[in-house]
């Protein structure tokens, strides 16, 4: 009977695995692009856009609605989920190709 719950557990192990490795994870395809007031710095991407200000404590604050009457920064949330990857070289992804 055990042998038959590891099957089982293997085989749904298994097809995480596989749904975990075959999913989309190519930029852009998160949900919430939605338009804002200002340009986006170089290179970051259209997704989800955060807002660090502080209160009138002086407690940093992080919202996705940008204070009114106060100076905020936006975060820039693509370089957040863009750490600890590596990007591919264009030409070595050309070559294989071939």
């Amino acid at each position: 009977m055990r042998v038959a719950w590891a099957a089982v557990a293997g085989a749904l192990g298994a097809g995480v695995l596989a749904w975990w490795l075959a999913r989309d994870r190519s930029p852009g395809t998160d949900a919430g692009s939605g338009e804002v007031g200002e340009p986006a710095p170089p290179g970051a991407q259209r997704g989800q856009v955060l807002y660090r200000w502080r209160d009138a404590n002086g407690v940093v604050q992080v919202t996705d609605v940008p204070p009114a009457g106060r100076e905020y920064t936006v975060v820039d949330v693509a370089a957040l989920e863009r750490r600890n990857t590596i990007d591919p070289n264009p030409a070595l992804e050309a070559g294989r190709g071939q």
